[in-house]
């Protein structure tokens, strides 16, 4: 499941450097054709999740960027989800997961003024989850407060995410009021899922189709649905499990697959460095970084294990990669150099191996959410330049526009556990 359990907004953390040789022996045969999904009519739109027939699920503008609306992209067509009102100033929703029924989970801003104050969703407006099915967009129960988020929706029709309940949290300081905690929606009813043992809140990241679910938990999440300040678990049978640490830095997860494998990063205070880990049967293995880099993410995982993410260098400069076989991969060696996208933020694979994530237009600087098909035969005349190219390190470094990099810096770290685009949006 993809779940961009997305994208919650902390400021970019200092990085040591811990980088592994790449090598693509035995990978040259990997190579992808590039799908530029554009936009609802405006500049802009990002993918955050897709599932195994290849529908894809984000976020795109409207013409004149007066508007940022939840889409479904199938069989070359982008289709407007709406919203459930929003602000006059820019009226919002996004989609982060998609199941294999084409079923759509996420948020949406109403035309209502949160009555406690409370912003969370960006502009004091009531936010609430939704689930997308047949044209329809449904709004789903909270826990008795006024908001809620969808993230992740599994095969069952699961769906993963989190909500306020009535209750004020005495701890927590304006603008949050009431208590956050992890939710899963069986047939539009919400059921609320336990907090670490000492934490007061909580959020639902990823599912997959087996009912295990990954929970950060923490105390007071507002103002701006940031990591929470405690433990990320793994929930399975009732329970929860710790990821504990890696190298002595906590894990993040990101992602969860039907195995049981979990994707993320360590992610410790500012200074601390960061790296992709991959976290499966209770030991985590660190994924280090791309040549000349010295920070990873990693994002989604796959069924057959397939991981995508990210590799930063000093300067904020990021790279996709492709995490296969103990293998890490620059995701822009492995597409025709021809191409008019760079790929600085692969957010979800599924089991044919297609990748979306937020590309950058070389041209323009504008971000586009983008689609990865492996292909066997359209391109084989380029594989001998491109592994040649990849293995000597001489294809040009990406420099990623001053834009790109500020919006990247704000989605490192947890981003993929809070979908904190937000405040891009503003």
């Amino acid at each position: 499941m993809n779940s961009k359990t997305w994208t919650r907004i902390i400021a970019m953390t200092l990085f040591a450097a811990l980088a592994i040789p790449v090598q693509l022996a035995g990978q040259q045969h990997i190579r992808y054709t590039v799908t530029d999904l554009g936009t609802l009519g405006g500049t802009f739109s990002q993918a955050f999740g897709i599932n195994n027939k290849g529908s894809v699920v984000g976020f795109a503008t409207l013409t004149g960027d007066t508007a940022l609306h939840a889409f479904l992209w199938r069989n070359g067509v982008m289709t407007d989800l709406g919203t459930f009102g929003g602000s006059d100033a820019l009226p919002y929703s996004v989609a982060f997961s998609i199941n294999d029924s084409d079923e759509a989970v996420g948020y949406s801003e109403t035309a209502t003024p949160d009555p406690l104050g409370e912003n969370f969703c960006g502009d004091s407006l009531i936010c609430l989850p939704f689930v997308w099915r047949a044209g329809v967009m449904s709004p789903l129960p909270t826990l008795g407060g006024n908001n809620g988020q969808g993230v992740d929706i599994n095969n069952r029709g699961q769906v993963l995410g989190f909500a306020e309940n009535s209750t004020p949290n005495p701890n927590c300081v304006p603008p949050q009021v009431l208590h956050v905690e992890p939710v899963i929606w069986k047939r539009g009813k919400a059921e609320e899922l336990p907090t670490f043992p000492g934490d007061s809140d909580g959020i639902g990241g990823a599912i997959n189709d087996a009912g295990q679910a990954t929970l950060p938990t923490g105390n007071c999440l507002l103002p701006f649905l940031g990591p929470p300040s405690g433990h990320d678990s793994l929930f399975r049978h009732g329970t929860l499990t710790d990821f504990g640490t890696f190298e002595g830095i906590p894990i993040a997860a990101n992602d969860i697959n039907n195995k049981g494998q979990v994707v993320g990063v360590t992610s410790g205070p500012v200074g601390a460095e960061t790296e992709a880990v991959l976290w499966q049967g209770g030991v985590a293995s660190g994924l280090g970084t791309l040549p000349g880099d010295v920070a990873s993410i990693g994002s989604a995982i796959s069924d057959n294990g397939k991981l995508v993410g990210q590799s930063c260098d000093a300067n904020d400069n990021c790279r996709g990669f492709l995490w296969q076989d103990g293998v890490m991969m620059d995701l822009n060696t492995l597409v025709p150099p021809n191409s008019t996208l760079d790929f600085p933020d692969p957010v979800g694979i599924n089991s044919r191996g297609q990748i979306v994530g937020l590309g950058a237009v070389k041209s323009t600087g504008e971000l586009h959410a983008f689609l990865l098909t492996p292909s066997n035969g359209e391109i084989a005349a380029e594989r001998t330049t491109l592994a040649a190219a990849s293995e000597a390190g001489q294809r040009p470094k990406v420099v990623l526009p001053e834009n790109v990099r500020r919006i990247l810096r704000q989605r490192v770290g947890f981003r993929d556990q809070m979908h904190g685009l937000q405040s891009l949006s503003r």
